[in-house]
């Protein structure tokens, strides 16, 4: 076995083991906290769970059931390569749903800290499915594939609407309001410790990518079209090669990097990469930039007109 054979089966044992403790971290979140105390959380899973409770079905075989059209529509419009990977988070994640089912208790407690403690747990196996550059499916594979098509869209807008009217929905059939309002609190806690796992608590920080390579409109087109992310090309000259050619500077979440590193070595496996950290990233997809504050004179200008 090559070098480079050994660290792609690396690789996919590694993705294949953190699946592994996503899912069964997911099933203790489903089963022991949101299902027995009808929160329904949003996305797929949640939509799912409502189903669970009107007809008695597996909440894990239902789960992947409504990805599969997703992951269709998805093969189509994002690379194969993460479609792929989202595929087997999301099954073994629907298989340790209902298979640890049976060994599980369930916890008929506070309603709010079955809130608490689910979200934590949610929040705690997806950041694990992100940080290895995949997804589990659902909203958020159905976001990545409407952003490319309306790109003035929110990414993050498009899953919450999602979530929103899956909590809605959940409220109807369970016929309690504060179903929908304990998913909130379970969506708020889950959202919040992602962002701590993949970006040490603060939504500004995160990675920058310098790519020297060949192919940079090839590569900047795939983090634009796959990973969403924004790229800067530079003009540059290599002082030892004294070859010309240009720098691209894209600037990531820490989930991201291994994305965009795979597709940079698809692309060009010469392609020479340093990736830095960024203590603080302003912008779009990071945090909001300050808006510049206004003198009393500019506000009474702006008044005038």
């Amino acid at each position: 076995m090559s070098g480079k054979q050994e660290s792609t089966a690396k690789r996919i044992f590694i993705d294949l083991l953190i699946y592994v403790a996503s899912g069964c971290i997911f099933a203790v979140a489903i089963n022991v906290f949101t299902a027995p105390n009808k929160i329904a959380p949003g996305g797929v899973t949640g939509l799912s769970t409502v189903i669970n409770y009107v007809s008695g079905l597996p909440i894990g075989a239902v789960s992947f059931v409504i990805n599969i059209p997703i992951f269709i529509w998805a093969f189509f419009e994002i690379g194969y390569k993460l479609v792929t990977k989202t595929i087997v988070a999301a099954l073994i994640s629907s298989v340790s749903i209902d298979w640890l089912s049976a060994f599980l208790p369930a916890y008929h407690g506070d309603p709010m800290l079955a809130a608490l403690f689910g979200g934590l747990l949610e929040g705690i196996s997806l950041a694990l499915v992100f940080m290895r550059g995949s997804t589990t499916g659902g909203t958020d594979m159905i976001a990545r594939v409407l952003k490319r098509h309306f790109r003035h869209l929110s990414t993050g807008r498009l899953m919450m609407s999602v979530d929103v009217l899956v909590v809605l929905a959940s409220a109807v059939v369970y016929r309690r309001v504060e179903s929908a309002l304990y998913a909130v609190i379970y969506l708020f806690v889950s959202t919040r410790v992602i962002d701590a796992i993949l970006y040490g608590a603060d939504s500004g920080t995160g990675k920058v990518l310098w790519i020297v390579t060949r192919v940079p409109d090839r590569i900047a087109s795939r983090i634009l079209n796959e990973v969403d992310r924004g790229v800067t090309a530079m003009h540059s000259k290599g002082m030892y090669s004294g070859r010309e050619g240009e720098v691209l500077m894209c600037a990531v979440s820490r989930s991201e990097v291994y994305q965009v590193m795979d597709l940079v070595k698809a692309e060009d496996s010469n392609a020479f990469m340093v990736v830095g950290d960024a203590g603080e990233i302003r912008g779009e997809g990071f945090r909001s930039s300050v808006p510049a504050d206004k003198t009393l004179p500019q506000l009474l200008a702006e008044r005038k007109k």
